[in-house]
């Protein structure tokens, strides 16, 4: 045991961590699916025959529908998204390995009036990266070049189909770290996270990639490539266009190179997970923590004891404390100097204990109970999913009401007689939520028994309405997609709306790019 305080924090994190699962259910809840634009074009065997004058003949896939020969089936993990909530029904799939094949590409599809879908890989959860109805989904996963690293300035630039985990192995080869981390990391592209600013959990540290990219290489709708792969942190030259697609989800155009800035991989991390008693003592463990180890302080994550019971559950874990509680925090640190580092968190946790901010706690001894502990917070979307169809919303809330718009939820759903805590009988089984503290992004998380509409009424749109009566945003760091494009007036206003589609008609005048998804 290592003594700290007036407490003990374990040497000891048992279990194992759990080897990947399919998230979700095959239930999927019903969503408001727009009509089929009626000038977009129905494809033709023509239309394939070209797209193999461009690419090689076995980087297409297309169904018998529009005169192929490859099986439905072959297209299901493009037409699906990765909750199996979203649905496509492209017929035709492009796999493209270079820039100028995906410039030629959607000069024919912008001169036929063909709606596309840039896709990387498939990991959001609003859907944004599917086909809505037939349009052809552009994969970008033949993309996946490093094409060169700066060892002086960490500067990484890539094809937009590399994938983030490989790239952190790259770049980790080399003394560097990727400036984001997800959960996803093992099937995500770098071109997909950049086409939705995802965050992640090291976002605390680094910032958003609004900061970490340099730059990107983008194809636009009528072919044109728009080279700006700057390696540059300073280029002070008129309007920085990249910022545009940094967020743009596919609308404005593909992305199909990065450049990106990558920090020091930090030579020294400790993890600890606290049991908290409430999320005003979370808060207040996040203050005392900037306040200690702001310069080191790399991630500070939350979740409650809904989420900490599920995780273990699916995950085949034992919690590292002795007792439950109603929120648990990890609580990461990275350096230079271990024995600086040490000192510096174990005073903090100390402190915690000494106020009774935090009530017990594990501190990590090695890297393997580093993983593991990271596991109990990493692994909750995917225990949630195991447990039954989820509803999911990540939202942005100021951080002194993020936990409460949990129980506004919860409540609700309890009048309306579909959820009780602890009765599996009821139509909702968990109302929960985990998030990243320093961030004011939380994930709430409605497990049902299925998606259906009674469940659904209760809290959409409430959960916008509330979010936006708190001046918070309706997405953190998954995007719009087709599930929050007709909320996005809870987070912005008619003219930052009229302005987005102004910008939208600049790049895409005839809005083949992503059609029906943002605005």
């Amino acid at each position: 045991m290592l003594a700290v305080g007036t407490r003990a924090f374990m040497r000891r994190v048992p279990g194992s961590v759990l080897g990947s699962a399919a998230l979700g259910s095959t239930a999927r809840r019903l969503y408001h699916k727009p009509a089929r634009r009626a000038d977009f074009k129905q494809l033709s065997r023509a239309d394939v025959d070209f797209f193999k004058t461009v690419v090689p003949a076995d980087t297409v896939l297309a169904t018998a529908a529009v005169g192929g020969t490859t099986d439905a089936a072959e297209l299901e993990g493009f037409n699906a998204d990765w909750l199996n909530k979203y649905r496509g029904g492209s017929q035709v799939v492009l796999r493209p390995k270079t820039t100028e094949q995906v410039s030629q590409l959607l000069a024919y599809c912008n001169q036929e009036r063909i709606a596309v879908v840039p896709q990387g890989g498939n990991t959001g959860l609003v859907g944004g990266s599917v086909a809505v109805h037939d349009e052809v989904v552009l994969s970008l996963r033949n993309l996946n070049r490093v094409r060169s690293y700066d060892d002086v300035s960490g500067v990484l630039v890539c094809d937009a189909g590399c994938v983030l985990e490989e790239l952190d192995t790259y770049v980790g080869e080399r003394g560097h770290v990727m400036p984001l981390d997800l959960g996803a990391k093992g099937s995500c592209h770098i071109g997909g996270n950049v086409a939705t600013n995802a965050g992640g959990i090291r976002l605390l540290r680094y910032g958003s990639l609004h900061g970490s990219v340099l730059g990107v290489e983008a194809v636009l709708a009528d072919g044109t490539v728009l080279d700006a792969l700057s390696a540059l942190r300073k280029d002070n030259t008129g309007y920085d266009l990249k910022q545009l697609f940094i967020g743009s989800e596919g609308t404005l155009g593909v992305i199909t190179g990065v450049s990106v800035l990558t920090p020091r991989r930090p030579s020294a991390v400790n993890v600890a997970v606290l049991g908290v008693p409430s999320y005003a003592n979370v808060q207040a463990a996040f203050a005392r923590a900037r306040a200690r180890c702001g310069e080191i302080l790399s991630a500070f994550e939350f979740w409650d004891a809904s989420c900490m019971s599920t995780v273990l559950h699916h995950q085949g874990l034992r919690s590292p404390l002795a007792d439950s509680y109603p929120f648990y925090v990890l609580i990461e640190t990275s350096g230079s100097d271990k024995a600086h580092d040490d000192e510096k968190l174990g005073a903090l946790l100390e402190e915690l204990l000494e106020n009774g901010v935090v009530e017990d706690g594990a501190l990590a001894q090695d890297d393997a109970q580093i993983g593991k502990m990271w596991t109990m917070r990493e692994g909750i979307p995917e225990s949630l999913g195991k447990t039954g169809p989820t509803y999911k919303y990540d939202v942005s809330i100021p951080i002194p009401v993020l936990y409460d718009v949990v129980g506004e939820i919860a409540r609700r759903l309890e009048r309306e007689g579909l959820y009780a805590p602890g009765d599996a009988s009821r139509p909702v089984k968990l109302v929960c939520g985990y998030g990243h503290v320093g961030d004011g992004n939380l994930h709430l998380n409605v497990v049902a028994e299925r998606f259906e509409d009674r469940v659904t009424r209760v809290f959409e749109p409430y959960v916008y309405e509330w979010v936006a009566s708190h001046r918070g945003s309706i997405s953190a760091e998954h995007g719009v997609g087709l599930m929050k494009r007709d909320y996005l007036a809870y987070s912005k206003s008619p003219a930052m709306i009229d302005y987005m589609r102004r910008i939208k008609q600049v790049f895409d005048p005839n809005g083949i790019m992503n059609p029906y998804k943002v605005l």
